[in-house]
């Protein structure tokens, strides 16, 4: 069996690969978390491209997540 060869392709002038991309999809907690669970179950590295990538989400499930994170640290 022989080895996979691997392609290098060269970035064609039409494409641009932008550092920042503004955000244009909406999309509900309930269609984003699962996919995100799976991926990160799975290890997909894909994943790891987007780790530093900010979500806004509203207040008051920001402070949820904020007490929830303070109530499941073990004390020390």
């Amino acid at each position: 069996m022989a080895a996979p060869r691997l392609r290098v392709f060269s970035e064609s002038p039409e494409s641009s690969y932008q550092d920042y991309q503004d955000p244009s999809v909406r999309v509900s907690l309930r269609d984003l978390l699962p996919l995100i669970a799976v991926a990160r179950r799975q290890r997909f590295l894909w994943l790891d491209d987007f780790l530093d990538d900010e979500v806004c989400i509203t207040a008051d499930l920001y402070d949820v997540l904020r007490a929830f994170e303070t109530c499941r640290r073990p004390s020390a």
